[in-house]
């Protein structure tokens, strides 16, 4: 059967070393013992003459010679096991951890065999956690939670060490702030890390919401690849001594946790942030990337009859990717007691601004007023994480702004001008023109 070329055992790697150990032992004790005999005098020898004549006889010498030095070789010999048993033999009588295996590919079922024709056994869940009976070729033996048995690829299991940094990953990032809840337009697996080459696990239905915590930009392209997708374009004129180097794209990453608390990287097109179409359709071809809810406002004279509006602060940015900041607009929509519907009330453009966008109160003599707070660029430097791709300001503002009825005003320590980028200014002279 196929089953004979399998390697039976979860610690094959741990049996043979305890088998070298053993091996080691053996022949550490051989060179003991042979030592020991050797070291046995003789009657011949000089020190067997020392035995003077007629005290015993030449039998009685043979024999107390030959029980010395067993004696001595039994002390070697225990010696010997006592030292050496601990660091090899017992190793056999010890429980081993263990090697747990998780699942990230889609739902599969356990074959009770490797063959053309086997059986199911059960049915393994994106995620599950699975111990490991023997190894095969390509193949692994497993066992479920439930006590299901039965082999599977191995290409599409995970080991240990990689689902222990998605949990690291997920308790690092469990109190983060919410930038936005989205919705996810197809099945998306989640990375580890930002990148299309990075390792996955779990894998989100189509629809399925999630909490959009940090951004990243990384290149979409490996320097080789980007170099193979260059060749095969035409080639372009550049000045001597210029190094051509190929343009590796750029795409934007989005660490998500989903309803289930599953932590990871998805790519950031295949996510929409959940906004409501009472304001979204004011986006104006730019993409909204924060949508937050700062007051609620209760018309007695609408037509539907009285009802409760919310006001929003939105956050948005063009639709291009690997910018070096979150967004670079900002807008505050409120409701109109007059005309019954959303106006704009306020609109900040061409700035480099940066996640989070906090909500808090603060008291005045009229009473309390909310206020939205976040952090702009001061310079044009920023640092951008190696490992993450996350840009942060090398020179961070925080501004603060107070919404007291339909007017948004300036509040907080930080009341300098901000300012915008040169492009924005170019166009507001167009527009006054």
């Amino acid at each position: 059967m196929a089953s004979g070329r399998w390697k039976v055992g979860t610690g094959a790697g741990g049996a043979g070393r305890a088998r070298g150990w053993l091996g080691w032992a053996g022949a550490i004790l051989k060179l003991l013992t042979v030592f020991a005999l050797r070291s046995i005098p003789r009657p011949e020898s000089p020190a067997a003459g020392r035995v003077k004549t007629g005290q015993v006889r030449t039998g009685q010498v043979k024999t107390g010679l030959v029980r010395t030095g067993l004696v001595r070789t039994g002390l070697v010999s225990l010696l010997a096991v006592c030292f050496l048993w601990p660091a090899g033999g017992c190793r056999r009588f010890k429980k081993r951890k263990p090697e747990m295996v998780y699942l990230w590919t889609r739902d599969v079922y356990l074959r009770d065999r490797v063959a053309a024709v086997s059986n199911q056994t059960g049915e393994v869940k994106n995620g599950e956690a699975m111990e490991v009976v023997a190894h095969g070729k390509r193949f692994l033996k497993v066992k479920t939670a439930s006590g299901q048995q039965g082999w599977l690829p191995e290409r599409s299991v995970i080991d240990a060490k990689t689902y222990a940094r998605f949990e690291k990953l997920g308790q690092a990032n469990k109190n983060d702030w919410v930038v936005a809840e989205g919705t996810l337009r197809d099945e998306m697996y989640l990375h580890d890390a930002p990148g299309r080459d990075t390792d996955r696990l779990y894998l989100l239905p189509a629809n399925a919401k999630v909490a959009m915590l940090k951004r990243a930009s990384v290149p979409r392209y490996s320097l080789e690849e980007a170099r193979r997708i260059e060749a095969r374009k035409p080639a372009k004129e550049q000045l001597p001594g210029e190094a051509a180097r190929p343009d590796q794209g750029m795409e934007d990453w989005w660490l998500v946790r989903a309803k289930n608390g599953a932590t990871g990287w998805m790519l950031g097109s295949r996510v929409d942030a959940d906004v409501p179409y009472t304001v979204g359709q004011y986006a104006e071809g730019q993409r909204i990337v924060g949508n937050y809810q700062i007051a609620t406002v209760h018309d007695d004279d609408a037509p539907g009859g009285p009802v409760d509006e919310p006001e929003y602060v939105m956050a948005l940015s063009q639709l291009k990717q690997g910018l070096p900041y979150d967004f670079d607009q900002v807008r505050v929509f409120t409701w109109s007691l007059r005309h019954h519907r959303y106006e704009t009330a306020y609109r900040l453009r061409g700035i480099e601004g940066y996640f989070p966008i906090t909500i808090t109160q603060q008291t005045t003599k009229q009473g309390t007023e909310p206020v939205f707070t976040f952090t702009i660029a001061g310079s044009d430097d920023v640092r951008v994480d190696p490992e993450t791709g996350i840009a942060r300001p090398a020179k961070p503002r925080t501004v603060s702004f107070a919404l007291e009825e339909t007017i948004v005003k300036r509040v907080g320590p930080d009341l300098a001008p901000i300012t915008v980028r040169k492009e924005t200014e170019k166009k507001a002279r167009k527009r006054r023109r």
